[in-house]
């Protein structure tokens, strides 16, 4: 066998001592220290001692990864509720006051943040920075919005990560893109399965990179492909079409599957949802302050 190089040997060793053992180089009041000194090889050279990481290591995660079980409100519209016991609020990224924000958070609630990526809203501050090549067909039943060439992301980036920037810079732990599943809809353009997995993922990518959360909104047909990169599902009437078993592969990697019905009533959806294990609410299509929690 034909020894490495001394030099790489060295820089390899260090590179996977610092990766797992960095979380033990700070000090008591957070700064860092030296890290630690690199294994030694073997005399003959031939092979590497590398650290032993545990069977559990697994990189940090500094983002909110709710598991099933966690209490929940969804408000889109009116004034914000703040007295609702719920672990998490939902509510819209330009609307939402930040002192809001800053109010859930001194009661301990995760806040997440509401944005369309998938379709274009005329009143948004910034419905002007859209490209025409971009804007589709309309959103049946709803006036103003129009659906997005998620092809282009490259024109979609700027605006995109601008709202992402948003929520960070707003202080929410997450977000909630709506209308990531054009390509099962008559939007105008030719989308793709694999144009929708695509767009999902750099979505998914772009909020990790700012250390927000990221829930898959509907887009029930891709859940297993889009499974590792999202942290929770949010669906809407699952129960009412006969779908929620889609749902199933969250529930069963531990993270929480999110969902409102606003045509049934609670009893004919509310034992079906504790026994999959999901937090289901019903809700009104305005998604205002009222709430029915199945538990």
């Amino acid at each position: 066998m034909t020894p490495l190089p001394n030099a790489l040997r060295r820089l390899l060793l260090y590179i996977l001592t610092f990766t797992s053992l960095t979380a033990c180089t700070l000090s008591a009041d957070g700064a860092a220290s030296t890290p630690p000194p690199l294994p030694a090889s073997d005399q003959a050279g031939d092979h590497l001692f590398l650290p032993q990481l545990s069977r559990d290591f697994t990189p940090a995660v500094d983002w909110w990864r709710p598991s099933p079980g966690t209490s929940w409100q969804w408000q889109l519209s009116g004034a914000i509720d703040t007295s609702i016991d719920a672990e998490m609020y939902d509510i819209d990224l330009f609307d939402g006051p930040q002192g809001v924000i800053d109010q859930l958070h001194a009661a301990g609630r995760t806040v997440i943040c509401y944005f369309s990526a998938g379709s274009y809203e005329d009143w948004r501050p910034d419905a002007a920075d859209f490209p025409q090549s971009v804007l589709g067909e309309p959103l049946e039943g709803w006036p103003g919005e129009r659906w997005l060439d998620i092809r282009q992301i490259d024109l979609l980036s700027p605006i995109m990560s601008a709202r992402l920037d948003l929520a960070q810079s707003k202080g929410c732990d997450g977000v909630e893109p709506d209308n990531i599943d054009g390509y099962a809809n008559q939007t105008g353009f030719q989308l793709s399965a694999d144009d929708q997995l695509a767009y999902n993922r750099w979505l998914a990518e772009q909020a990790h990179l700012r250390q927000l959360s990221i829930g898959l909104k509907n887009d029930l047909d891709q859940v297993t492909d889009l499974l590792p990169h999202f942290d929770w599902a949010l669906n809407e009437q699952c129960f009412q079409y006969n779908e929620c078993d889609l749902l199933l592969p969250f529930i069963q990697a531990g993270k929480a599957v999110f969902g409102v019905e606003y045509e049934l009533e609670p009893d004919a959806f509310c034992s079906q949802a504790n026994a999959l294990d999901f937090d289901w609410l019903k809700k009104n299509l305005e998604l205002d302050a009222a709430r029915i929690s199945c538990r």
